[in-house]
């Protein structure tokens, strides 16, 4: 018997079962040409950081790309900041004098 004042039967879609999903990820290699003293100062920076180069370029392009870690940026921040070995030579921080219009 005919159901009165309800639509006709809906379309359901049929998808496939699917038991198994993989997923590639695929690594580029990149070729740059950096001056040498340029990549002397930063081995030594990355290492600083506990780093290599490779490591410290990935992450720049990463957030280049948009692919911002907060959470590492401010580790790394707070990293660099335990390792500083800067030197005031005496020098005080003086509020007034970095205010001051020349």
């Amino acid at each position: 018997m005919p159901r009165t004042g309800h639509a006709s039967k809906s379309k359901v879609a049929h998808y496939p079962q699917t038991k198994y999903v993989y997923t590639y990820n695929f690594l580029v290699k990149l070729t740059l040409s950096v001056d040498d003293e340029i990549v002397r100062k930063a081995r030594r920076c990355a290492e600083a950081l506990g780093k290599s180069v490779n490591q410290r370029i990935r992450e720049y392009l990463e957030q280049l790309a948009g692919e911002i870690d907060r959470k590492a940026l401010a580790e790394e921040y707070r990293e660099l900041t335990r390792n500083a070995q800067g030197n005031s030579r005496g020098w005080k921080f003086n509020r007034e004098e970095i205010h001051q219009r020349r």
